[in-house]
């Protein structure tokens, strides 16, 4: 019997013929990654600030990460939730010595996250009326996004996202963002739960003020609300502190966290604080590949490197130097920039105009950002990136602007 040959074909060939096309992409073909640099099939180098879209924590095969997933994947990859791995409940415990006390179920993205806290609003809304589909309501934010599975994308008021995929799922009110008032307006004793970002990634990097935090807390614990926060972007140090929700001293009762936790190993995760950790019971969830040793190994890695190498100080500190250089390109250029929103490594530059040409002007400089939102590029450093890559992203983006100027 012969052995079939092997056709080499051109990357952007196979996308065309062969990969569904529900995503824009650029005429880019990357192949290898180090640190915040990365290069394409025909040797052009790019400082990677999109960084997976926050997930590339690390930046591209730090060493620590790479020895553990090879030691990893050598020991044992997969065991399903039937059985314990020692990696799984080591992560859960760094985790909640992160978030406080309480317990960590593991999924596979942010998606799934997003999806697990839904579910347990809704499991809280059976005890609190002690009546199945009757107390189902959970406030969102306007220009909200929690994933593309039904339930978040029901909670994720954009239409963009939900046209096509009409009747939705039930149980979604959207208030105001930073309007404490408005979330009150809408409370009720059907309301189960509160869910927003602490900081809006996909909308264009806009955070939660400290006050509108500290008073939504208050409020939920009044009306027995549960406060559900997204940091599936804008956690696992990307701001400075591990959750974005420490700048505002508060708490949540449950944390849905992704991207980063894995470093570029797919991985989700719910933190749910003690009170509300035992809503799930044995069958009331699940995930197969949830947790699995070789996903948990990559989330410890990065949890090592963060702390090994003081990663939030040094975003926190480095971040803001960043940050004020390029509110200064704003004051500069304000016909084309007019704001720059964010904390530490996760910033918006909101133009006066469609991004798009400053995106690829940018790409051809040789960096690589994203675009958000309204008019928004995001821009999002590994935790890594040094004081000299972050001062050549200004130096690009001061050039693309003098350009269009």
């Amino acid at each position: 019997m012969s052995t079939p040959s092997i056709v080499r074909t051109n990357t952007a060939d196979l996308y065309d013929a062969h990969v569904l096309k529900n995503y824009a992409r650029a005429p880019l073909t990357l192949v290898r990654g180090r640190g915040a640099q990365v290069w394409d099939d025909v040797g052009n180098a790019y400082l990677d600030f999109t960084s997976g879209i926050a997930v590339s924590a690390l930046g591209h095969c730090h060493p620590h990460w790479v020895a553990t997933i090879q030691r990893q994947a050598g020991e044992l990859i997969h065991t399903s939730n039937l059985y314990r791995n020692p990696n799984h409940g080591e992560l859960a415990r760094r985790l909640v010595g992160y978030a406080g006390p309480g317990r960590v179920f593991f999924c596979n993205s942010g998606g799934e996250a997003d999806e697990g806290m839904i579910k347990l609003s809704r499991l809280h809304g059976v005890a609190k009326s002690g009546v199945e589909g009757k107390c189902i309501k959970v406030l969102v934010a306007k220009n909200a996004f929690h994933g593309r599975m039904f339930g978040g994308m029901s909670a994720t008021p954009q239409e963009k996202i939900q046209k096509g995929f009409r009747p939705l799922v039930p149980g979604f009110a959207v208030a105001e963002l930073n309007n404490l008032q408005s979330f009150a307006d809408l409370m009720d004793d059907d309301t189960t739960a509160v869910l927003v970002e602490t900081i809006q990634g996909e909308s264009g990097i806009n955070p939660c003020t400290t006050e509108f935090l500290v008073g939504l807390r208050k409020l939920c614990d009044e009306r027995n609300v549960l406060m559900l926060l997204d940091e599936v972007q804008c956690g696992i140090g990307r701001t400075g502190t591990f959750y974005a929700f420490e700048a505002a001293g508060i708490r949540p009762d449950a944390v849905a966290m992704a991207k980063g936790l894995g470093g570029g190993f797919p991985i989700g995760a719910i933190w749910i604080s003690e009170r509300f950790a035992d809503l799930f019971q044995p069958g009331s969830h699940g995930s197969t590949f949830g947790g699995t040793p070789l996903a948990c190994a990559a989330g410890l890695a990065v949890l090592d490197v963060i702390e090994r190498e003081d990663l939030l100080a040094k975003v926190r500190t480095r971040g803001a130097a960043w940050i004020a250089a390029l509110q200064q390109l704003a004051v500069d250029f304000p016909q084309q920039l007019t704001t720059v929103r964010g904390r530490g490594y996760l910033v918006g530059l909101q133009l006066t105009s469609d991004p798009a040409s400053y995106v690829t002007a940018m790409r051809e400089q040789g960096l690589l950002v994203v675009a958000a939102g309204n008019n928004v590029i995001r821009v999002l450093p590994p935790l890594t990136a040094t004081p000299e890559e972050l001062a050549r992203s200004v130096e690009i983006l001061h050039a693309v602007l003098v350009a269009k100027a």
